[in-house]
């Protein structure tokens, strides 16, 4: 029979055992204690982890940043990588851990990407194999063309950079908890006691995005979570600083090819 919930977690922190553990959530809360949102403090896994949420809400920090799973999106964690986890809503998902054993080909660093149909398929597969200490050589091929769909999927513009320096880190932190401020760079660089040019370099060398771009990823952040949870559309607009709707929704569909509703309905892509 498949590993139960118990299993999974021993084995995770475990080198030896399968190459690969799948597992599957279905409808968990998000809290034992009915809260709306439970949060994992700072930890890591020996194992790589690819999750994907199929429902719920999943935001992942690390010290390179953070990244929001909304429904549909699959996100990777290499072995070893120190991480906090929240978890909004009734959480459904699947996903795999892989021994660090195994050349995987999969980023060194965190990601967000797309899902198929096949790749879905594959790990609900997996999660039903009975255990053993080694996988057999169906199991092993079921987990071959499972890596090449995890390779192959286009990564998700879900990454928000933090910046290491210690007057940018307040800036950022101050944009993330009031996003509607639209203060000019030129105002924040005063607040940091920086000039203009210096604030607007200093970003880009810590974050690769200029400030204002990082402020758009900030917005875009916070407004999918906002969106996941069921905030209407024109609610996350203002509350993110947008002079309309439209803007916001203009902004939202360069970024990701389509209007939030559509976003969030979609689908796993056909292999």
């Amino acid at each position: 029979m498949p590993p139960s919930k118990e299993q999974v977690h021993e084995l995770i922190e475990q080198v030896g055992g399968p190459a690969l553990i799948a597992y599957r959530i279905e409808r968990e809360a998000a809290s034992e204690y009915g809260e709306d949102t439970q949060t994992y403090d700072w930890h890591r896994h020996l194992r790589g982890q690819f999750f994907c949420v199929e429902s719920g809400l999943v935001h992942v920090h690390t010290e390179h940043g953070s990244w929001m799973l909304p429904p549909h999106r699959a996100g990777w964690m290499p072995p070893g990588e120190l991480h906090t986890v929240s978890i909004s809503g009734v959480m459904s998902g699947w996903g795999v851990f892989i021994t660090p054993d195994i050349d995987h080909g999969l980023p060194a660093r965190p990601c967000v990407i797309g899902i198929t149909e096949l790749l879905r398929a594959l790990v609900h597969r997996a999660s039903s194999w009975t255990w053993h200490e080694r996988l057999d050589a169906e199991q092993e091929r079921v987990m071959s063309v499972l890596l090449d769909e995890m390779r192959r999927a286009p990564h998700e513009p879900l990454h928000l950079p933090m910046p290491f320096d210690r007057r940018l880190l307040r800036i950022a932190q101050a944009v993330l908890e009031q996003p509607h401020d639209n203060r000019s760079l030129e105002d924040w660089a005063t607040c940091a006691g920086l000039s203009a040019r210096s604030l607007s370099r200093l970003f880009r060398v810590e974050t690769a995005l200029s400030f204002a771009q990082w402020r758009q990823q900030a917005r875009l952040s916070r407004g999918l979570e906002q969106l996941a949870e069921g905030t209407p559309v024109a609610v996350v607009a203002d509350a993110l600083g947008y002079v309309s709707v439209s803007a916001f929704v203009a902004m939202f569909r360069r970024n990701f090819g389509q209007p939030p509703a559509r976003y969030f309905a979609r689908k796993p892509a056909p292999a």
